[in-house]
Order: structure tokens, then sequence, then C-alpha cells
């Protein structure tokens, strides 16, 4: 009888342990997932307009038209993004200049023959992002990513790296813009 009691109180502590960690794990799930956001929860609350010019390319390697793919990718993610409205730098509240700053382009795989089997073409960019109500310098940050493609395999397999770059590193703009990373 004794040992009957001891089990019904183990029980009755080990669901009480069971129902207060299956809580707070689903408060903690909660609670975490609710406190991020990508719809300008980083923003500060008096910018609400942005002006993103033309980027530089002063990169050795000059793409034609990069500059302009960036830009243009760049204004359709904040456009889409819709946490802060895109305008001409005269009516803006902030400015994101970007400036091309290397183009790489190496061989990413090599087969046991030493045939390049893979090319990755790297892009790096400086971004300065600014305030212009309080007149300071929110960020400046380089990003880098990249695009491979197969040489050889079609005339415009770089032409398609050159735009995944371009959109990856477009992406981690408008995140670092956005929600602060």
């Amino acid at each position: 009888m004794k040992m009957k009691r001891f089990n019904e109180k183990i029980n009755g502590i080990l669901r009480i342990l069971v129902f207060s960690l299956l809580f707070g794990i689903s408060a903690v799930i909660n609670f975490g997932c609710g406190s991020y956001s990508f719809t300008g929860a980083s923003v500060p609350a008096h910018l609400k307009t942005i002006a993103i010019p033309i980027a530089e390319d002063k990169s050795p390697a000059a793409i034609p038209g990069l500059r302009e793919l960036l830009t243009d990718d760049l204004i359709q993610k904040f456009i889409s993004d819709n946490s802060l409205q895109v305008t001409e730098r005269s009516t803006a509240n902030a400015t994101l200049e970007c400036v091309i700053t290397s183009v790489t382009d190496a061989p990413a795989i090599v087969s046991a023959g030493e045939e390049i089997a893979s090319r990755r073409l790297t892009i790096i960019v400086k971004v300065v992002y600014k305030d212009l109500i309080q007149r300071k310098t929110i960020f400046e940050s380089t990003f880098t990513n990249h695009g491979d493609y197969v040489p050889g395999e079609a005339t415009n397999e770089r032409e398609n790296a050159v735009a995944i770059a371009v959109d990856k590193i477009s992406e981690d703009i408008l995140l670092a813009v956005v929600s602060g990373w």
C-alpha cells in the first residue's frame, strides 16, 4: 500500500514536471519566434522613406550593367518588403549607398584531371546606410556573396551566376537594414 502511494506521488510529480517543461518550451517558442520580424522591427520609427541611388562600380573587373542590376534588385526587394518606401533622395529620410568594390571569377571545383568543373563569381559590395533626419550613419558594412556556374555550358551561365550573387547580396542588405542583422 505504501509503495502504491509512493508511486502515485512520483507519477503526480512527474506529470507536473512534464507539463511545466512542455509549457516552458511552448512559451519560449512562441515568445522567441514572435520577437523577430522582417517588417521594419529595427528600422528607426522616424524613418519612412529610403533613397537607393545607382550603385558605383569601382571593381577592377567591371561587369557591364552590374551597377544597374544591383540597384534594380535592391529597389525591388525594398518595394516588396514594404518596411521603407523607396523614393528620390530629395524626399527621403534615409539613403542606401552601395559601391561594388570587387568582382572575382575563380575556379570553385577542379576535377581529378585538373579540369575546371565549376567557377565561382564573387561580388563584394560596400554599403553605407544613412539617417538623413538625424544626420548620422546607421551602419557601414561590406557584403559578399557568390554565384557558381559551369564554364562552357552556355553563354548565359556566367550572367546567371552574376544574377544569383546580386540577388543574395541584395537580400543580405535588405535584412541588415530592416532587421539590424
